[in-house]
C-alpha cells in the first residue's frame, strides 16, 4: 500500500516521492518506477541528513530493499537532482545514468579542480555587482559541496540510447539553458514525459550565464523548448510542483515569458547604458538572499547576452575592460 504522502500515478507506472530541499522551492520531485529490471529512482534530491533519512523511510514504507534498486537516473547536475546519487549508489550498487555534459557541468561547479568561486566573482564584478554581494558568493557556493558528495560513478547516456525503466522503454531528449546536458525522458507508447526542470508548471526554470559553460544559454533553452514542443505529451512529470497535462501550452507561455523579459531589459537600456547588476536590480530587486541574487544576476546576464546576439543591444567595455555596460541600439534587428 502506498503511503498517503506519496502520489502514485498508476497509468504512468510512477510513484512521486517528495524530497526536502532548501527554500524557496522546499521540495524536489523524485520518481520511483518498478519493473522486471528492478527499481529505478529518478533525481534522488540533495544530500543532507534529512534526505538520507527520508529515503530510508521511503524504502521501509514501500517495502523495498536497497539491493532491489538497479538504476538511478539523473535529469541534470543541479544539487537538488544530482546530489544524493553517489551516496545512494554506495548503498545500493545501482548504476547511475546521466549525460556526459551534465557530469562535466557537475565537475565544473563542484569538482576537485573547480575554480567557479573565483570565475563567477570576476564575472559578476565586471558586470557591476558590489562587494557586499561578492564577498558572500564563495561561502554560498562552497555550501553545495556537501550536498553532492560523493560524486557517483556515472554511465553516460546519449539520445540514441533508450533506457528501460518500470519495464518500459524511455527515449532521452537533451536540452540546455537551465542546465547543459539536461535530459528529459519520453515514453512514446503512453505519451508521458519526465521533464526534470526543462519544463515546469507555474514557475520558470532559471536560465544562467556561467563562466566556461554555455555561451548563449537563453538561446539553448528556447531551442530545447521548441524541440520538446514537437512531442505528443499527455502528461508531464516535472522536477518541482505537480504533474500537469498542459505541456504544450506551458512551453508556449515560457517562451512568451522570456520574450517579454528581453523586451523589458531592452527598454531599460534605452534611457542610458547600464551594468548587468543595475539591470538585475531593476528587474528582480535587491531584497534577495545570496542564493536568489546569484540566480537573478546569472539570468539577467543570460538575457543581456541574448539581446547582444540578436543585435538589439550593444556591449561596451569601460574602465580598461574592468566594467561592462549595455546600451540599446537605435533600431532593433531580428535574430539571425
Amino acid at each position: 500500500m502506498i503511503s498517503e504522502r506519496f502520489q502514485e500515478w498508476a497509468q504512468a507506472g510512477l510513484i512521486q516521492i517528495p524530497i526536502t530541499m532548501a527554500p524557496p522551492l522546499r521540495q524536489v520531485n523524485s520518481y520511483l518506477l518498478r519493473g522486471p529490471e528492478g527499481v529505478t529512482i529518478i533525481d534522488p534530491g540533495p544530500r543532507t541528513e534529512v534526505t538520507e533519512k527520508e529515503w530510508e523511510a521511503v524504502w521501509r514504507e514501500l517495502e523495498i530493499h536497497p539491493s532491489e534498486i538497479s538504476s538511478i537516473v539523473l535529469t541534470h547536475h543541479h544539487p537538488d537532482h544530482f546530489g544524493l546519487a553517489g551516496y545512494l549508489q554506495s548503498l545500493t550498487q545501482a548504476q547511475v545514468y546521466m549525460s556526459a555534459r551534465a557530469y562535466e557541468e557537475a565537475e565544473r561547479m563542484w569538482g576537485i579542480e573547480s575554480t567557479i568561486n573565483e570565475e563567477l566573482s570576476v564575472l559578476f564584478r565586471q558586470h557591476g555587482m558590489p562587494d557586499e554581494w561578492l564577498m558572500r558568493l564563495p561561502q554560498h557556493l562552497h555550501g553545495f559541496i556537501a550536498q553532492v558528495t560523493p560524486f557517483p560513478k556515472a554511465t553516460f547516456v546519449t539520445e540514441d540510447q533508450f533506457l528501460t525503466m518500470g519495464g518500459r522503454r524511455w527515449e532521452p531528449i537533451m536540452s540546455g539553458g537551465h542546465a547543459p546536458g539536461h535530459m528529459s525522458f519520453y515514453d512514446r507508447d503512453k505519451k508521458i514525459m519526465i521533464c526534470g526542470d526543462a519544463v515546469l508548471p507555474q514557475i520558470s526554470p532559471n536560465i544562467s550565464l556561467l563562466p566556461g559553460s554555455e555561451t548563449h544559454p537563453l538561446k539553448a533553452f528556447i531551442s530545447g523548448l521548441e524541440r520538446l514542443h514537437k512531442y505528443d505529451v499527455r502528461m508531464a512529470f516535472p522536477g518541482h510542483r505537480s504533474p500537469f497535462d498542459y505541456f504544450h501550452e506551458r512551453i508556449s507561455l515560457l517562451i512568451q515569458h522570456h520574450e517579454q523579459r528581453l523586451l523589458r531589459m531592452e527598454q531599460l537600456l534605452r534611457n542610458e547604458p547600464l551594468t548587468g547588476f543595475q539591470v538585475c536590480s531593476s528587474v528582480f530587486g535587491t531584497k534577495l538572499g545570496i542564493h536568489q541574487m546569484r540566480f537573478a544576476m546569472s539570468e539577467t546576464l543570460a538575457h543581456l547576452t541574448e539581446l547582444v546576439r540578436q543585435g538589439r543591444v550593444a556591449k561596451q567595455d569601460s574602465a580598461g575592460g574592468k566594467e561592462i555596460r549595455f546600451s540599446a541600439r537605435q533600431q532593433s534587428c531580428s535574430a539571425q
